[in-house]
This record gives C-alpha cells, sequence and structure tokens, in this order.
C-alpha cells in the first residue's frame, strides 16, 4: 500500500485545508496566502552591472591547486550552461585565479629575460661563442634538475618557487663561471692546453666552488625549518634555491671541466675592437680596484674607521625602514562597500547601491561591477544598512598608467560616489593575501576583559576611534560595533498569558510566523530536499500596531490578540555583538594613511589604544596585522642563523675558527646596499625583502671566498699577507666583478618589471640587486684587508714530504 509523502509543488500546498465545516465548506491555504517558489532568504539583493544575479562563492579545500580548480569549474560550467533556462547564463567577475596566473606568466617571461641577460654578460666577458656555451649548459640542467626536486617534495609552481628560479639562474650560472674563467686564465697566461688547464684549474677552484655550495646550502636549508606564516613562504623559495645551488656544484665538478677540455682551443685571437675597448677599460678598473685595495690595506684605520660608519648607517637603515607584511598588489579588483544609517531598510541600500553602480561604471579601467545589498564585507555580517561591491578592473594589458593601477583607484571611487547622500561609500584595494584580513590594511579588536558590558565596550571603541582618526598615520579607521541601532524590545506578561490560557510557545510560533520567518518542514523537487517557510506579508508586519491583527488560540478555543500579551517599546541596541578570546570585544578596521605603510599603522594603533583604553580593555590583533607581528623577528632570526652555520661550515672547512670571520665580513655591505637601495626606492621591509637578505648572506660570502681562498694559496707559495690579499683581490676581480653582474642583470627584470604581482617583485629584485651592487664594488675593497688582519700571523712551514697531502687538500690547512 502507498500513498502520498510530501506535498509536491506550489498547488499542492495551496490545497491544504485549513477549516471546513459540517456542509462541506472549505478554506484552504489558496484563499489565505500567497504561495510561490521563491528563494530560502530574501535578506539580500545581489546584481552584475544593474542586472539581477544569484551569486555563488567557491573556496578552495585544503591542498588544492587554485589554477586547476578554476579550469575544472569554467569547465563544468560550461557543460551545465546548455541546461540553462532562456535567459539565464553564467558570468565570473571576480576571480582571484586570474592575477595568480598572470602573476606566473610575468614572472615566466622574467625568468627568461634573466636567462638572456646572462648570457650576455657571460659572453661580453669571455668573449668566446664557445666559452660562453659552457655556462650556458650549466643554465638549464641545474633549472631541470630542480624541477625534479620539487616535484619529488610535493612543491607546485608558484610566485615562489619562481622568484627562486629566477635568482637561481644568476647562482647556478656562478659556479660554472669560476671554473671557466680560471681555465680561460690559465690557458692564456700560461699558455696551457685545454685539458691540462682544467686539471690544474679544478686544483685551484674545487675548494672555492665546495665552499661555495656549502655555504648557499647552509643558509637556506635551515631556514626551510622556519615556523608560521614567513616561515611557509621562505620554505619553498629556500628548497628551491638550496636544490638548484647543489646541482650547479655537481654540474661545476663534473661537466664544466669536461665541456672545457672539449669545447675550448687553444691560442687566443685578438678579439675584436668593442671587445678590445671593453678589455682595455675593465684593464683600467682592475688596476684602480687593485690601488684602492693596497690602499686600504696600508691605511688600516682608515678602513676600520669607514666600515664602522657604514656598520652605523646600516643600523640607522634597519631601524628607520619601514616594515609590513607583504606590499599590496594591483590584483585587478577593488572592494566597495555602502554604510547607511543604522537600520535603514533593504529597499534603501539597494537605491544607494545602483546609484554607485552608475558613479562607478563611468571611471576609467572598470569593467565589471557585482554588487550585494544587504552584506556587510567589514562584520562578515547580513545588515540591511549596508552593501559591497566587487569592482573588477580591465586586464592589466590595458591599465599601463600608474593612475589605473588598482591601488591609486580607491580614491577616485571614493570621489566618484560622495555625492550620495544617503550613505557613506568606501573603497580599497583588497588584502595582498587573500583570508588573512578583508580590508587590505589591519584589523584589531577591543577586548571587554573587566565585563563592562555592551555600552562600556562601544564607548571604549568609539573612543580609540576617534583619537585614531587623529593619527597621520591612519585612514578610514572604523569600528563595526554600533550599540545605536534601533529596535523594538518586546516583553510577554507571563502570568497574564497563563490566566488565559495561551501556552507560551504559542505567542513566540505567532511572532515568528509574523514578524519574521517560521520554518514548517520540507519538500522535494527534482530530487532534493527544500524548506518550507511561513511568514507575514511585508504591509502586514511594519509597526508594532500589527500585533492586534495577529491572534492564538487559547486552552479554551477563544483567540486572544498579541498586543494583550506583549508589550513593546522602542530601545537602542547592537545589532551584531562579537567575541574574540572568549571576550566581548569590538572589531576596528582602517588603513594606513597614503605615504605609510602598515608597520606604521600597527605602531600608531598601539601607541593610540596604550593612551586611550582604561584598564580593562586591552586590543588584539588579528588577520594580516598578526601576522605582521608574529614574523616582524622572522627575518632578522632567518639572517642570523645564516651567519652562524656560513661560519660553522667555513670553519670547518678551513679547519681553522679565525678565517672565517674574513668572508662574514662582507656580508654587512650587502646588507647595507639592500637597506639603501629599498630606502631609496621607498619600499618597506616585508617578507620578500626577508626573503632577499637571506639570499645576500650567501651570496656576499660568495664574493669574499673566492678572495681568501686564493689569498691563502698565495701564502702557501711565501707570500705575505698584505701581498697575498692584494694579489688574491686582482686576479678574482674579474670573475667577482662577471659572476656579480650576471647574477644582477639576471634579477633586474625583476625589479623593473609591471604588471600583476610586480610589488612583490619589486620588494626581492631591489633588495637583492642593492645589496649585490654593494657586495661587488664596496665589499671587496676591504675583505682584503680584513684577511690582512686576521691572518697576519707567518703559516708554519711545510715539510717537504707532506707537499703531496696538501696539494691534494681542496683548502689550504697551514694558513690563517
Amino acid at each position: 500500500m502507498t500513498t502520498q509523502g510530501r506535498l509536491p509543488d506550489v498547488e499542492g500546498f495551496g490545497e491544504i485545508i485549513l477549516r471546513s465545516t459540517s456542509n462541506a465548506a472549505t478554506l484552504r491555504l489558496k484563499d489565505v496566502a500567497r504561495i510561490e517558489l521563491g528563494t530560502k532568504s530574501y535578506s539580500t539583493q545581489s546584481s552584475l552591472n544593474g542586472t539581477p544575479a544569484v551569486p555563488i562563492a567557491v573556496y578552495l579545500q585544503p591542498g588544492a591547486n587554485a589554477l586547476n580548480t578554476m579550469a575544472a569549474l569554467k569547465s563544468r560550467l560550461d557543460e551545465l550552461q546548455k541546461s540553462f533556462p532562456q535567459g539565464v547564463a553564467y558570468q565570473i567577475p571576480y576571480d582571484t585565479t586570474k592575477f595568480i596566473q598572470v602573476s606566473i606568466e610575468e614572472v615566466v617571461k622574467t625568468f627568461i629575460e634573466a636567462i638572456l641577460l646572462v648570457i650576455i654578460v657571460v659572453f661580453v666577458f669571455l668573449q668566446n661563442w664557445r666559452a660562453t656555451l659552457i655556462p650556458v649548459i650549466a643554465v638549464p640542467i641545474s633549472i631541470i634538475g630542480t624541477f625534479a626536486g620539487m616535484y619529488l617534495l610535493g612543491f607546485s609552481i608558484n610566485l615562489l618557487t619562481l622568484f627562486g628560479l629566477v635568482l637561481a639562474i644568476g647562482i647556478v650560472v656562478d659556479d660554472a663561471i669560476v671554473v671557466l674563467e680560471n681555465v680561460e686564465r690559465l690557458m692564456s697566461t700560461e699558455k696551457l692546453s685545454p685539458r691540462k688547464a682544467a686539471i690544474k684549474a679544478m686544483g685551484e677552484v674545487t675548494g672555492p666552488v665546495i665552499a661555495i655550495v656549502l655555504v648557499l646550502c647552509a643558509v637556506f636549508i635551515p631556514v626551510s625549518f622556519m615556523g608560521g606564516l614567513a616561515g611557509q613562504m621562505y620554505k619553498q623559495f629556500a628548497v628551491t634555491i638550496a636544490i638548484s645551488v647543489t646541482l650547479s656544484g655537481i654540474v661545476a665538478l663534473t661537466l664544466t671541466p669536461a665541456l672545457c677540455a672539449l669545447i675550448l682551443k687553444p691560442g687566443h685571437h685578438e678579439p675584436i675592437l668593442p671587445f678590445r675597448i671593453f678589455n682595455r677599460a675593465f684593464e683600467r678598473l682592475t688596476a684602480g680596484y687593485a690601488a684602492g685595495v693596497a690602499f686600504f690595506l696600508k691605511r688600516v684605520i682608515v678602513g676600520c674607521v669607514l666600515v664602522a660608519g657604514l656598520l652605523g648607517v646600516t643600523g640607522y637603515l634597519f631601524y628607520t625602514l619601514p616594515g609590513s607584511l607583504v606590499p599590496d598588489e594591483d590584483q585587478g579588483s577593488l572592494f566597495q562597500i555602502a554604510i547607511l544609517p543604522p537600520a535603514a531598510s533593504l529597499t534603501r541600500t539597494q537605491a544607494v547601491m545602483d546609484e554607485a553602480l552608475v558613479n562607478t561604471e563611468k571611471l576609467p579601467g572598470v569593467e565589471n561591477v557585482f554588487a550585494v545589498s544587504g552584506f556587510d564585507l567589514l562584520s562578515g555580517g547580513l545588515k540591511s544598512s549596508a552593501g559591497v561591491a566587487f569592482v573588477t578592473l580591465k586586464d592589466w594589458s590595458e591599465r599601463k598608467t600608474p593612475e589605473l593601477d588598482a591601488r591609486n583607484l580607491a580614491g577616485p571611487l571614493i570621489g566618484a560616489n560622495m555625492g550620495i547622500k544617503d550613505a557613506m561609500v568606501l573603497a580599497f584595494n583588497p588584502p595582498p593575501i587573500q583570508g588573512l584580513s578583508t580590508t587590505g590594511g589591519f584589523e584589531v579588536y577591543v577586548q571587554d576583559r573587566s565585563g563592562k558590558g555592551v555600552a562600556g565596550l562601544s564607548e571604549q571603541a568609539q573612543k580609540l576611534v576617534a583619537a585614531a582618526s587623529k593619527r597621520p598615520e591612519l585612514a578610514a579607521v572604523r569600528t563595526t560595533l554600533d550599540a545605536n541601532v534601533p529596535q523594538f524590545r518586546a516583553d510577554l506578561d507571563r502570568e497574564k498569558a497563563k490566566a488565559l490560557g495561551v501556552p507560551i510557545n504559542s505567542v513566540f510560533d505567532a511572532m515568528q510566523a509574523t514578524f519574521g520567518s517560521l520554518y514548517v518542514n520540507d519538500f522535494t523537487l527534482y530530487g532534493r530536499n527544500y524548506q518550507v517557510n511561513l511568514q507575514s506579508e511585508a504591509p502586514f508586519r511594519e509597526s508594532p500596531d500589527d500585533l492586534r491583527q495577529v491572534f492564538v488560540r487559547s486552552d479554551s478555543g477563544k483567540m486572544i490578540p498579541l498586543d494583550a500579551l506583549i508589550k513593546v517599546e522602542r530601545v537602542i541596541g547592537p545589532d551584531q555583538l562579537e567575541r574574540y578570546n572568549a571576550f566581548n570585544a569590538a572589531k576596528i578596521t582602517g588603513n594606513p594613511a597614503p605615504g605609510y605603510t602598515s608597520g606604521d599603522a600597527i605602531k600608531a594603533m598601539q601607541q593610540v589604544a596604550a593612551e586611550t583604553l582604561p584598564e580593562g580593555f586591552q586590543i588584539a590583533w588579528t588577520g594580516s596585522a598578526y601576522q605582521e607581528l608574529e614574523t616582524s623577528g622572522a627575518g632578522t632570526q632567518a639572517m642570523i642563523f645564516g651567519v652562524i652555520m656560513v661560519f660553522l661550515i667555513l670553519a670547518a672547512q678551513y679547519e681553522k675558527w679565525s678565517l672565517p670571520l674574513a668572508v662574514i665580513t662582507a656580508i654587512p655591505f650587502a646588507l647595507f646596499g639592500a637597506l639603501l637601495a629599498t630606502y631609496l626606492r621607498g619600499l618597506t621591509n616585508d617578507v620578500y625583502f626577508q626573503i632577499g637578505m637571506v639570499t645576500l648572506i650567501g651570496l656576499a660570502a660568495k664574493n669574499a671566498i673566492l678572495i681568501v681562498e686564493f689569498a691563502v694559496l698565495k701564502r702557501k707559495e711565501g707570500m705575505g699577507a698584505a701581498e697575498a690579499a692584494l694579489e688574491a683581490a686582482r686576479l678574482r676581480f674579474r670573475p667577482i666583478v662577471m659572476t656579480s653582474l650576471a647574477f644582477i642583470l639576471g634579477v633586474v627584470p625583476l625589479a623593473i618589471s609591471t604588471g600583476a604581482g610586480s610589488a612583490s617583485r619589486h620588494a626581492i629584485g631591489t633588495g637583492v640587486i642593492g645589496g649585490m651592487l654593494a657586495a661587488t664594488f664596496i665589499a671587496t675593497f676591504f675583505i682584503p684587508m680584513f684577511y690582512r688582519l686576521i691572518a697576519w700571523k707567518q703559516p708554519k712551514p711545510v715539510e717537504d714530504d707532506e707537499d703531496d697531502a696538501i696539494d691534494h687538500r681542496p683548502h689550504a690547512q697551514a694558513a690563517e
């Protein structure tokens, strides 16, 4: 036996019998109610460019690939669109993966540009296409091997790994250049055959190459074990470079000398005129460099005073350089919010959003505007007096002028809507890391730890906002807590209800069904379950007087009007109350003022809170501001660990505690150059800059290793400390400049890039270029001086029967 279960459609619900009489007269639901198949909630209204739209938000599962997910989503929507009703189509107006895709494409383009620039530098210095071919072969071998390592470790191709690969181009070619340049020098000066020159050259540079690889790995590998957000960002970058450096060292010690013996030809012909001019200019530059080194070798006190001054400037720059988490990016979109007076109706909010849409679409660079009325983006809740619009901009290729950059369009958007009298319309750039914050500025909670209540919390939050608004570092500071929202308070006379025999739950069910929405049951449609909700028509629930039109049945069967049981009065109170760490809290959002950074804004808010909030109230950071405070010491910690690891590796390799100090002295010069370049360009001390600083530790040590290693070899030949340092500096100046310029020019595309993701590329490229310039053209003058100070003691004489054993060592162990 079967029977009807759930009602199937609108007509079925309309036939529900509410009352019947003995003569078969019936009152059905369709006689007293309007029944329709509608949306579950009418608390929001959405539109795309003024056309009604239904928003569907898609979020990634943990570990999912954003680009693959978006591709699969578009493919599925294309299939579903074939069965959409007439006049219905889908569009994706807000797509965060577009920024990721274009950013990766820009970095790939930068990657190719870097390879070409490195090849040009190598050819200019070597002036021989055969010789140029050798280091060029080393680059793809190391990069392809790095991709294999990334695959085994489960890394993806993202911005950080691509940044690592761009920097790795200049690093991996260094080892091959060091070997090749020494082979070329021996072939030219000692007239050796390519094979013999390669064998002898490896006896001289095997030690430096191994030291360079170990030092760079010692810098990056420990960094990959750091925790937190910064640790995750460091990890992929650091491991990528560590893999490429290890492979480049293996290639330089095995493949490169073999290629030198096979490809190079004995005998050097006079180069063409441009190369002769370059060689003469470089010889004069080398002579000037040697004279400068000799100057500081003779005047150590002057050199030490200059270094002390440089250290002081470095410390000052490190202290004064403003900090931030990551730089703001042009992500191709903007957020726009509308704030109306408390308790404003949804219809009123929709009118404001429609007017803002017309004003926004007139601005150049705007492509789509998706608006939602009734949603408060700042508090993340439904609110009839708030609205949000996602403004999608045209492609980056169509917005190449600075005024069309998303970071500069927020002001014009606000200005275009200043004429809207019924609301305040604000606009801001999305946060650089999605999910850490809402506004892209800072988010902080004022916690009531003393139990002062909503009124006390609101008072302190308003005081804090007022004080913060006076600070020049802060802009658009506001709180999401509003304790003055007009409300109605309904008090039930429970004694009277009991006396009249009215069940208490019947009163509240009637109120909910009339003035709110009452869930009744479910119905099934197209194989899915949907809710049945009961709600009074809008004209019958507009004021407290409508209570007299609503009746509840008593136990005796009499109908009692609700206004006889309920007293309604006007009150004010919050429409949304949040807790943070179990305490009542008020959320405060804001942005750095033009010319200031997020670090400046955080410091200003901390000072204002300390001066304004009384005992029992305190602030708690969240979102990107919390991460910025948490990672503020991560960069310094990474650099300290890097320096310590470099020292320990070199101490083990040299079997001396003193000699590694001569190498480490190059690091402050690189930090000075990075800080100065970043300061002059108006950038900040963010995570990307700190990644570049860690990279510079290894690269600066690399240049110093080349000088110190050859100075040690010259000491073995009987030279004094000063003479050996000068000769090592002169011999190694060309490969140092050559490898450094190859690296610097390989990074230049990062520093001058435009388009999506350019801010992060500027942050890492500018610091690395500045640091390498200082490490190449400043530090190299002082490293020989420090070597002389450290290795002043004459090495012990070496017995004849020990010569062979020492010659086979990669490093001199008898000299300091």
